[in-house]
């Protein structure tokens, strides 16, 4: 018998302010029609004025309670992916256990930019696997409107705001690949590239920055380097792409999720694509759609999930789970 992480519950929340590709032809040399071809994106949501992630994470929070017909007392863990924190300390994980009347659990953040929630899974289900937690809420949640460059077109029109939320319980399995739950991780990362995406501050250097990206080489990394990991986790547990039911990739652009699908030997029919609801939200994207994919009546229980991600490190990984 295998002790399992297994998904009891899901929500997204989304900011109220939806921002469409015409809103950037005001103030930059572009067009709808030029963002549309180049990443697939139509619109994004961007955070009010004074909204904070730690506000969007509650309420994704919220939501996966609901579903999950928990309290928040229940929960042993929270964990938080975010590169956009309120502050610099206390933790996100800290403010969205406070909010939600948790006093019980511990909570912290993980910090891997797009991987972000790939990773805050991978340790969810390690903390599950190992006994030191029966019940974890892992959420995603990003404002990296708050980071953006403004008059670059390259970058600007790329990304969004919002969270996801996912929680996880423990249960047994029989140890197979048939097991409900995460059933295996594959994480990768090499600072080498560094320089293909980043935000040019930091604490350290007294200055928020903005994000930088070197769009082309990062492209042929992500292909490469996500079909890659996939096809690790999957090995890992005995199965192919001919047995998943769907493949969630990280939403950053409709060619990276379209080539590496294809890299994979998926059809789109069986991807989960809401980037052009939603643009790159970072380590938000995947539990968003994850969501949607539930709620549109896509994924079920029982169906055999793929999700995979790379960000700024470079760091990327994925995860197979059956819901």
């Amino acid at each position: 018998m295998t002790r399992r992480a297994v998904v009891k519950g899901i929500g997204h929340y989304l900011p109220e302010r939806i921002v469409p590709n015409s809103e950037f032809e005001k103030t930059l040399d572009t067009s709808d029609e030029w963002i549309k071809t180049r990443s697939g994106i139509e619109r994004r949501h961007f955070a009010a004025e004074g909204q904070t992630t730690s506000q969007m994470a509650t309420s994704a929070a919220n939501a996966a309670l609901a579903m999950a017909k928990m309290d928040a007392e229940d929960l042993d863990a929270i964990i938080v992916a975010t590169s956009t924190a309120d502050m610099t300390f206390p933790s996100a994980a800290t403010m969205v256990q406070s909010a939600i009347g948790n006093t019980s659990g511990y909570a912290f953040d993980v910090q891997a930019v797009c991987a972000g929630f790939i990773y805050a899974l991978s340790n969810a289900n390690a903390l599950i696997a190992s006994g030191q937690a029966d019940r974890v809420l892992v959420i995603g949640a990003e404002t990296f409107s708050r980071i953006m460059d403004w008059t670059d077109r390259s970058t600007c029109v790329l990304f969004g705001d919002g969270a996801g939320a996912l929680i996880l319980e423990a249960e047994t399995g029989d140890g197979t690949n048939k097991d409900r739950g995460v059933l295996s991780v594959d994480l990768n990362s090499d600072g080498r590239y560094k320089d293909l995406l980043y935000v040019d501050g930091g604490v350290s250097t007294q200055n928020t920055g903005v994000v930088r990206m070197e769009g082309p080489e990062l492209f042929r990394h992500a292909v490469e380097k996500l079909a890659q990991t996939a096809d690790s986790a999957l090995d890992k547990v005995g199965l192919t792409a001919d047995d998943v039911d769907w493949v969630v990739p990280h939403q950053a652009n409709i060619r990276i999720i379209q080539a590496t699908a294809r890299k994979l030997g998926v059809g789109m029919d069986r991807v989960i694509v809401t980037v052009q609801d939603h643009g790159n939200t970072s380590a938000a994207s995947i539990p968003l759609a994850l969501s949607v994919g539930v709620s549109n009546g896509q994924i079920k229980p029982g169906d055999l999930v793929v999700t995979e991600a790379i960000g700024g490190g470079l760091a990327w990984g994925s995860v197979v789970l059956r819901w």
